[in-house]
């Protein structure tokens, strides 16, 4: 049996809009954030394909992949991906923010 892949997910959500009762709705603009984590799979995954991660919080991320690139000074796949539903939830929003295995990196 072949060994895993690691690989790096680096995942782009949708604005998230909050609303509550007793203080003004805001919008949580994702644009310029990416959210990476790493990860091994048995084979690496294609343009199109649905991944099914996850936070330590038990929250599922489904993930859409739109593009598989090698980076040379890190020696493996980045697998760039888009958030799979059309929005995002706060609480997984919030799962992903506080999750130890998921970073947040700007984009220059």
């Amino acid at each position: 049996m072949p060994d895993d892949i690691k690989v790096e997910i680096n995942l782009r959500l949708p604005n998230i809009t909050v609303r509550t009762p007793h203080e003004p709705t805001r919008v949580i603009v994702n644009a310029d954030v990416r959210f990476i984590k790493r990860i091994d799979v048995p084979k690496l995954p294609r343009i199109g394909d649905r991944l099914e991660l996850s936070t330590r919080g038990g929250h599922s991320v489904p993930v859409m992949v739109k593009r598989v690139d090698w980076h040379d000074e890190e020696a493996l796949f980045i697998v760039g991906c888009q958030y799979a539903e059309r929005s995002v939830s706060p609480d997984v929003y919030a799962s992903l923010t506080v999750d130890p295995d998921w970073s947040s990196k700007p984009l220059l």
